[in-house]
């Protein structure tokens, strides 16, 4: 029989007696072995706090409170178990996703109830810290209606403002992945306007608009080529790779951190680190190179070496007294 019935046989049999039960008259009642016995009572004792003593005059088992109750079903987990559950549901309120929190926090109440039984304090995960220096405000109303649409692979009709062009369209898509990325959320979607793959930024959605349209659907190992294979959000095949060299003081660093899954990386001789990284756009791979001026060269290609150049001409050309 399922190991929870049995402790919950066993916690209504102690509840339902004034006076301690021996050995022989609980293991008839629950029909169980010696060793199981033995479990149930280490069970009730130790996981789920039940006051539980055993009388050495009268040779029996008692309760010492009759008003016990066991945790809730679904929560017959071990402390560290508890703890880790506990642990991403504060996670979900430092990420803002208060779509998932919300529905959650009573969980989390429970949780913590049962961590307390067990010498836990909860409190002290506020100690664990996610910091989304760079995360950009969403709605989060938007957020549970894109979610079930993914999940439920509904179309969206929505309403987007680009930044880099500043430009609102209006647009039908089928989405196919929800993406955290560098503290920000993102859409990868079938475009039904562009008729190809595209890549959303939550908060340039101005309006998302449940939608019957056919949703499509595209291949997860599809998706993987179209979204994974570019450097950084940008999608598209990669075309080129960049070799960087790093000095060997940054190499510390850069040596345990992946720019891209398919990345190659080789130790040179004199201690510096060089990367061979794939991409189809460049702006986001510029970016990053500059976080490791100057100890970081491009050696190819020359028109990624060139485009740091002229990046760099025109912040001297700004911040330059004369």
């Amino acid at each position: 029989m399922d190991r929870r019935i049995k402790i919950e046989q066993a916690h209504a049999y102690f509840k339902a007696r004034r006076y301690p039960s021996s050995k022989s008259d609980i293991l008839k009642h629950l029909q169980c072995s010696v060793p199981t016995f033995k479990r149930i009572i280490k069970t009730l004792r130790e996981e789920h706090g039940a006051p539980l003593i055993y009388q050495r005059e009268s040779n029996g088992y008692l309760y010492t409170n009759a008003k016990f109750e066991l945790d809730a079903p679904g929560f017959w987990l071990n402390p560290h178990t508890l703890l880790a559950l506990l642990g991403m549901q504060k996670l979900l309120v430092q990420l803002r996703l208060d779509f998932l929190n919300q529905p959650l926090s009573l969980l989390g109440k429970q949780i913590e109830q049962c961590l307390r039984k067990h010498h836990f304090n909860p409190q002290h995960l506020d100690r664990i810290r996610i910091l989304p220096i760079n995360a950009r405000i969403h709605d989060p109303n938007q957020f549970q209606q894109i979610t079930a649409a993914v999940l439920q692979r509904q179309c969206l009709t929505i309403t987007y403002y680009a930044r880099g062009k500043d430009e609102t369209t209006r647009r039908t898509v089928s989405p196919q992945r929800l993406a955290h990325y560098k503290d920000n959320w993102y859409l990868d979607a079938w475009c039904h306007l562009r008729q190809e793959m595209r890549i959303f930024a939550l908060d340039g959605l101005r309006e998302v608009v449940p939608d019957n349209s056919p949703c499509i659907d595209i291949d997860q190992p599809t998706l993987d080529a179209l979204l994974a294979s570019g450097y950084g959000i940008f999608s598209g095949n990669a075309k080129h790779t960049a070799v960087l060299r790093f000095s060997a003081r940054r190499a510390r660093w850069v040596a345990t951190e992946q720019w891209h899954p398919q990345q190659i990386s080789t130790w040179l001789d004199d201690g510096r680190y060089q990367l061979h990284i794939p991409y189809a756009d460049a702006r986001e791979l510029l970016m990053d190179i500059q976080r490791h001026l100057p100890e970081v060269e491009i050696v190819a290609p020359p028109a990624l070496k060139q485009a740091l150049v002229a990046h760099l001409q025109q912040a001297i050309a700004i911040h330059q007294t004369t």
